[in-house]
């Protein structure tokens, strides 16, 4: 499950994991700036990375058979029935399975964050006019389902989304508030930083996923806590 947007006013985190937001950004921020690999996307606003190649085509091969097995309609932490906010299908892929364990090591090796406070694979795929509007991946502090996130791992502090096949048509993950767009091409990884250097999150990391106008869009994503997840 995911959020959608709520109201910009007491979303800070509390102070322990506004520290530890803090302490990792700074920490995978360096790790990314050292990577030859990786493509810092221009903006004063949001820290944005991507990573093209980073998954094989037999890899994302793999991985969409393995969406299509797990698939149900996508749910949000704060559904509002009177909107279609997210019509995609989604599910977590098996994390017990050696090859998706592969995938996840690469991405912590990547960002340089301990597995466990990684969440598990979480596969999406989006049929045409299928969509994710407007939303934040950092968790609403008053919301209700927050204490039982508080339990489970804190706030989510990074974002890694891989595309898994090249969409022939629409299907863009857009960030409207610093005007960036990326169409989906297999094999590259998008990260992203929640919050801000100061530990504060981040509302100019608001991204959707626009309409698949022709094809299907295969991803996968991946957060991670501030501390050890589950």
């Amino acid at each position: 499950m995911t959020k959608a947007n709520q109201p910009s006013t007491n979303t800070t985190p509390p102070a322990a994991d506004r520290s530890a937001l803090a302490r990792v950004g700074r920490d995978v921020r360096a790790r990314l700036d050292d990577d030859p690999g990786a493509q810092r996307i221009v903006s004063d606003a949001a820290e944005v990375w991507a990573i093209p190649e980073f998954l094989s085509e037999t890899e994302c091969t793999r991985l969409r058979a393995m969406i299509d097995a797990v698939a149900r309609p996508s749910t949000l932490f704060t559904p509002n029935p009177d909107i279609p906010y997210r019509t995609s299908y989604s599910g977590d892929v098996d994390r017990a399975d050696p090859f998706v364990r592969m995938i996840e090591r690469r991405i912590d090796d990547l960002l340089g964050i301990e597995p466990e406070w990684g969440e598990s694979v979480q596969g999406q795929r989006y049929q045409p006019g299928q969509e994710f509007r407007e939303h934040c991946d950092w968790f609403w502090t008053l919301a209700d389902y927050w204490p039982a996130e508080v339990r489970r791992g804190g706030q989510r502090a990074w974002t890694a989304m891989a595309y898994l096949n090249t969409v022939e048509e629409g299907g863009t993950t857009e960030f409207p508030r610093i005007g960036v767009s990326v169409p989906p091409q297999q094999g590259a990884l998008l990260v992203w930083n929640n919050a801000r250097p100061d530990g504060d999150i981040n509302w100019d990391t608001t991204h959707a996923s626009r309409p698949v106008v022709r094809g299907v869009k295969y991803v996968i994503t991946k957060w991670y806590r501030t501390r050890k997840w589950g």
